[in-house]
């Protein structure tokens, strides 16, 4: 596949594919009890996909192992010729629906809000974000060519990449989450001290699982065990769509990489980016362990 230009969409820049769907994702119908993942990309978006799997399945890896996470969560604006869109995979589902989305607040379909349905969304520090993205980018071959660090680095703060403006996501979702039924959680929370962030989606979910479970879910969803286990690393995915001889899907998962790819000077500018984008806002983060 050619790397498709980058298309604007109700004014939000997405993929190419992606928008030729934008219309069947605009009048998706949610359920209920359908629970939408929400992160800006490279967030954490596959991690928290795997636990909620794995919880609503009691632990049981055998039948999270069903197939691989884009079948079992699916992303609900992805659209890449060949493959079923994100709205053809949900809209046949009979169970529970977990739902993947990178959309902001603004273009969250409207049955979402009417169903009144549970969101959980992950934000990251941006800095890391921005290298893992940048990675990303480079391998998703529906994705443009990135170019080098520094334009990729421009492109973020411009919210020019695809799905547009990080600060503009996590604030509106920020904004929202004590109005909507809305858990916001940080990756370096999750990192920190997985089993107390799990513990929280299950009182946000209304679900109890034993200790032992809870344990095995831990154990699960760390990031060595994800990477290794194709059902949740991305390495069934068509190469023609990932290419992971570029880089792996499943990256390094830490906080605080940031360091090892931003310059001095590059480091100042995005802090004064920072500075200026979240200067309307109290939410925060950590950048390093």
């Amino acid at each position: 596949m050619n790397r498709p230009p980058i298309k604007i969409v109700s004014g939000m820049p997405i993929l190419g594919p992606f928008a030729e769907n934008w219309a069947n994702v605009q009048r998706f119908q949610a359920r209920e009890d359908d629970i939408m993942i929400n992160t800006y990309p490279k967030s954490g978006t596959t991690w928290m996909s795997e636990i909620l799997d794995l919880v609503f399945n009691g632990g049981d890896t055998k039948k999270t192992a069903r197939g691989a996470i884009y079948e079992r969560v699916p992303f609900l604006e992805y659209a890449v010729p060949g493959m079923p869109t994100g709205t053809e995979s949900l809209d046949p589902m009979k169970t529970r629906r977990l739902v993947k989305s990178h959309l902001p607040v603004e273009l969250v379909p409207q049955s979402f809000w009417e169903k009144n349905c549970k969101v959980i969304c992950v934000a990251r520090n941006p800095k890391d974000v921005l290298v893992s993205y940048y990675h990303f980018y480079q391998m998703a071959i529906v994705h443009p060519d990135p170019g080098t660090f520094e334009e990729f680095f421009e492109g973020f703060m411009k919210g020019t990449i695809a799905f547009g403006s990080w600060s503009q996501h996590v604030k509106g979702w920020w904004k929202i989450r004590k109005q909507r039924n809305v858990l916001f959680l940080f990756y370096e929370d999750m990192l920190e001290d997985p089993k107390r962030e799990i513990k929280k989606v299950l009182k946000f979910i209304e679900k109890d699982v034993p200790e032992d479970v809870l344990e095995k879910i831990r154990q699960h969803t760390t990031f060595k065990a994800m990477k290794e286990n194709k059902m949740s690393n991305y390495s069934t995915t068509p190469s023609s769509v990932m290419n992971h001889d570029i880089s792996p899907f499943m990256r390094k998962g830490v906080c605080g990489d940031w360091k090892n790819h931003l310059t001095v000077a590059q480091n100042e500018i995005f802090d004064a980016y920072l500075e200026r984008e979240m200067s309307d806002t109290d939410l925060t983060f950590r950048f390093q362990e």
